[in-house]
């Protein structure tokens, strides 16, 4: 049996301070990803309020396009995987949130974010299965809601708005949010009082038009939902001019059953009080005072939301706690999705190999097959499989960042597994190397991990190949801050660009100049101010790469193959297999997985003879590189793939 709506009431304040004080570290990474690109939201039931709050929330921050969806949306529409996707579920456990996961985990976004709110949910434990997925765990403090979200529907809303005005630099935001949402969350405040006394006549007709502004929209959607899913009654929503564009009609005609709620901000006030005075006498009004901030607002209206539905259901004899399910309404809710209508992948290609085509043509196998081009894309795979199939390799050069070590916890000690495999390999007679961007502390990192013993036979390819030294080698790399000649002068004119100075960190080095965002920004845009200082510099002889972090300058002759050329004087010509994460151009690891046998785990290049990846469905990243690893057998100190590998 669901608990009484009024027990869900009674925790609001407990769990609004709970989301005051929740730790943001991993839904403030997942916002800084989702910061670089649209976005689509994707909930169910009470959920989708929370959906819109995010979308709204996206868009106010970034200033980018953000849409809402249902999981049958999710799981058919076609999305450009550039586009930040996230599932929002309380329990992470209904079938559509499920389906909806399992489809997009499959189309490998850029970005999947889950927030999600049971740790030990089927949809968590879907999550950890591809690492790559952003998984925001935040269980609230009251527990499963009853039949409606209340409590997880705050919560989720709360920590959002926290996240994204923290991480945009908006704290003062929340801090208006927290201070005004204070005296709401009291039963017997003023304020709250005033609203019930307000709404009161309403309920005596049928029929409730919700009036509002963009920033209390998300309590007219959660009220729309409540009143629906708990039977209250009838209730339409539209903001002010929506409502001039043909929504009056209802009063003209229905006027005697119906009432009409009004949420009233500041930044909307006069167009709501001239939309109300032409709402004919007779029909009951009842507005909503909201002050301040739009984060403010936007909280206020949720919170009158789930206020508003609790004296409307008691007013009705309904308890929306607990409304009571029909048994038809219990089949209903565990019928599955359909089955997706995009085209099926062709019977003579293994899931993994529909995958490797499908990211390396960006185009789905069953679409090539309608157009006539997958023979030729099965083709060159199938030409690269036999030619990894047939090499013994003499050693390998990984990148480090993104392949080796997840980039979210980039500055955390490599993965025990990943560590165990290299260690494997190496102590086999294998040559390691590790190409990478940065410097000493990957050094440290490795130290720490693998056997002392080890440690001469593995090379260290730092600042992008502008240093190349053992393991050992305790003196290297040069960690002073001034740059060569030839870097000196692009270090100063970057240093004087004003929007470079205002969101980057430069930091210096001999033979490479890097520049990391201080602040949510499209990776294109730093590349494009960088790319615009070089050329006005007349800066020759420079090579400029990115990563998901940051954009790598280097001088003449620096490049990851420097590792590879280092790794031949002692291995000669024999084949040389090459991992990384960035291979489409301009990745820091372009020239690396140009190699001929080179696999990727992220991004890859369009040379259908190499740079493949060959990873399961649904995974990336420093998973698939343990795949990889794990697949290699040494014979005689060389390297081979098993047996039926990648299949």
């Amino acid at each position: 049996m669901a608990r009484p709506y009024a027990n869900e009431m009674s925790k609001l304040g407990e769990t609004f301070a709970w989301a005051a004080a929740a730790d943001l570290k991993a839904m403030r990474r997942a916002v800084r990803t989702a910061g670089r690109s649209s976005l689509r939201a994707i909930g169910s039931g009470g959920s989708l309020t929370a959906a819109h709050a995010l979308a709204a929330l996206h868009q106010r921050f970034t200033g980018r396009l953000a849409a809402v969806a249902t999981p049958l949306e999710a799981t058919d529409e076609p999305l450009d995987p550039s586009v930040a996707t996230w599932l929002l579920s309380a329990g992470g456990g209904n079938v559509d949130i499920m389906a909806a996961a399992k489809g997009l985990i499959l189309r490998e976004p850029r970005q999947l974010g889950i927030l999600c709110g049971r740790e030990d949910s089927p949809l968590a434990e879907l999550c950890r299965q591809h690492p790559f997925v952003d998984l925001m765990l935040y269980p609230p403090p009251a527990g499963k809601d009853g039949f409606l979200a209340t409590n997880s529907l705050l919560a989720f809303t709360a920590v959002l708005t926290r996240a994204y005005a923290s991480e945009f630099g908006a704290d003062a935001d929340w801090d208006d949010a927290a201070a005004h949402l204070e005296a709401l969350l009291v039963e017997a405040s003023g304020t709250v009082a005033a609203w019930e006394a307000a709404t009161a006549p309403l309920w005596a007709r049928s029929t409730t038009l919700v009036l509002h502004g963009p920033s209390t929209r998300i309590g007219a959607v959660d009220l729309e939902s409540k009143f629906t899913e708990a039977a209250i009654g009838n209730l339409q929503v539209a903001d002010y001019r929506n409502f001039a564009h043909g929504r009056h009609h209802w009063l003209a005609k229905r006027g005697e059953t119906s009432g009409v709620l009004a949420f009233v901000t500041e930044a909307d006030r006069v167009l709501a009080e001239r939309t109300l005075e032409h709402i004919p006498a007779g029909i009951p009004q009842a507005r909503i005072e909201l002050a301040s901030g739009p984060s403010a607002c936007a909280l206020a209206s949720l919170v009158a939301a789930l206020r508003i539905t609790g004296w409307a259901g008691f007013t009705r004899g309904i308890d929306p706690g607990r409304p009571g399910v029909p048994e038809f309404g219990r089949k209903l809710y565990n019928l599955s999705l359909p089955r997706s209508r995009r085209s099926a992948t062709p019977g003579r290609l293994s899931p993994r190999q529909a995958a490797a085509i499908a990211r390396k043509s960006g185009v789905k196998p069953g679409d090539l097959a309608v157009s006539g081009e997958l023979d030729r894309w099965h083709e060159a795979l199938t030409g690269f499989e036999s030619r990894l199939a047939e090499a013994r390799f003499a050693g390998i050069v990984l990148d480090y960042d993104g392949t080796v070590v997840d980039t979210r916890h980039r500055f955390e000690p490599a993965p025990k597994a990943m560590i165990a495999e290299l260690a494997r390999l190496a102590d086999a007679g294998a040559r390691i190397a590790v190409a990478t961007g940065r410097g000493r502390s990957v050094r440290l990192d490795l130290q720490k991990s693998l056997p002392r013993l080890l440690w001469p036979r593995i090379l260290i390819g730092y600042y992008n190949g502008a240093e190349v030294a053992s393991l050992d080698d305790d003196g290297t790399p040069d960690g002073s801050a001034k740059p060569c000649a030839a870097l000196l002068p692009l270090s100063e004119a970057l240093r004087r660009q004003p929007e470079l100075a205002e969101c980057a960190r430069q930091e210096d080095r001999p033979f490479q100049i890097t520049l990391e965002a201080t602040r949510v920004m499209p990776e294109s845009r730093l590349w494009d101010l960088a790319r615009q200082v070089i050329l006005i510099a007349s800066a020759e002889g420079v090579n400029v790469t990115r990563s998901s972090h940051s954009v790598d300058i280097v001088a003449r002759g620096v490049s990851k193959l420097n590792v590879i050329r280092r790794l031949r004087e002692s291995v000669g010509d024999e084949p040389i297999l090459a991992i990384g994460d960035r291979g489409r151009w301009p990745g820091n690891d372009y020239e690396l997985l140009r190699e001929p046998f080179a696999l990727g785990v992220d991004e890859i290049s369009v040379d259908p003879t190499t740079c493949w990846h060959l990873g399961e469905p649904g995974q990336r990243g420093p998973s698939v590189t343990l795949d990889y690893l794990t697949a290699l057998e040494v014979e005689g100190g060389r390297l081979r793939f098993a047996q039926g590998s990648f299949r």
